[in-house]
């Protein structure tokens, strides 16, 4: 299953409605990370007046490394659909499922 990972911050409330839209998707079978810029200096230092920032990771099995593709962030006005449009194009709908 992919995994989407959200660079976020507490009190950021454009990083809250996409994370609750994000939660909202059904149609797409992914697992959802938040990161909080503000646990780690390298994340905060690269995101800080970026987020809310979007990445689907691609694990490489035989290296136990980290991937991360850069997913455009939407408009704050998108609506649940749209980001699932936005996101279909970076994961195939090959099963029907649910965000965690």
């Amino acid at each position: 299953m992919k995994r989407i990972i959200l660079y976020s911050k507490p009190g950021c409330h454009l990083c809250e409605g996409l994370q609750e839209k994000l939660e909202q998707i059904t149609s797409i079978s992914f697992n959802l990370e938040i990161r909080d810029i503000t646990t780690r200096e390298d994340w905060f230092a690269a995101y800080q007046y970026e987020i809310p920032v979007l990445f689907l990771s691609n694990h490489r099995d035989t290296e136990n490394a980290e991937e991360l593709q850069p997913i455009p962030r939407p408009s704050p006005r998108a609506n649940v659909r749209q980001l699932e449009q936005l996101l279909l194009k970076y994961i195939p709908n090959t099963e029907k499922n649910h965000a965690e």
